[in-house]
């Protein structure tokens, strides 16, 4: 699923609420587009996505 963007030119005064427009939408695409921006800022922060901080190994497992 993507996101379709849309820019509309409008004057301040004209400007409808965002909770208003966020309201409108399902929440399949709220969800989406939150995603989307997670990993905007993840790739904008850190220059990658997020992975795990430790891989833990099990060497020897005691029996007992």
């Amino acid at each position: 699923m993507t996101v379709a963007k849309v820019v509309r030119k409008v004057s301040i005064k004209d400007q409808s609420s965002d909770f208003r427009f966020w309201q409108t939408q399902s929440y399949q695409v709220r969800l989406a587009t939150l995603e989307q921006l997670r990993q905007e800022y993840h790739q904008w922060k850190y220059g990658t996505q997020p992975g795990f901080q430790r891989v833990f190994r099990i060497i020897k497992q005691q029996s007992g």
